[in-house]
C-alpha cells in the first residue's frame, strides 16, 4: 500500500516531459532487480523455492520489456511526421 501511495504521489508532482527519462530510469533500476531474482533463483534449493524464483523473474522480465515498449511508443510521439 505504501508503494502505491509513493508512486502516485511521485508521478503526480512529475511534470510531463519527464515521465520518459524516469520511466527508463525505472526499467534500468528493475533490470538490477531482475537480475538479483535470477541469481536468488540459480542458488535456489527445493521446489517452493525454484517455483518462486522462476515466477519473480517472469514477472520482472514481463514488466522490464512492458516498460521499455511504452517508453519507445512514447519516444515515438516526440518524432516527426514525414
Amino acid at each position: 500500500m505504501l508503494s502505491i501511495f509513493l508512486g502516485f504521489e511521485l508521478i503526480s508532482k512529475v511534470p510531463s516531459m519527464l515521465h520518459t527519462p524516469l520511466m527508463s530510469g525505472t526499467n534500468a533500476i528493475h533490470g538490477i532487480i531482475l537480475l538479483g531474482g535470477m541469481l536468488v533463483l540459480a542458488s535456489a534449493e527445493g521446489f517452493i523455492q525454484h517455483v518462486a524464483g522462476f515466477v519473480a523473474v517472469v514477472l520482472g522480465s514481463a514488466n522490464v520489456f512492458g516498460g521499455f515498449m511504452v517508453t519507445d511508443r512514447m519516444l515515438q510521439m516526440f518524432k516527426r511526421k514525414k
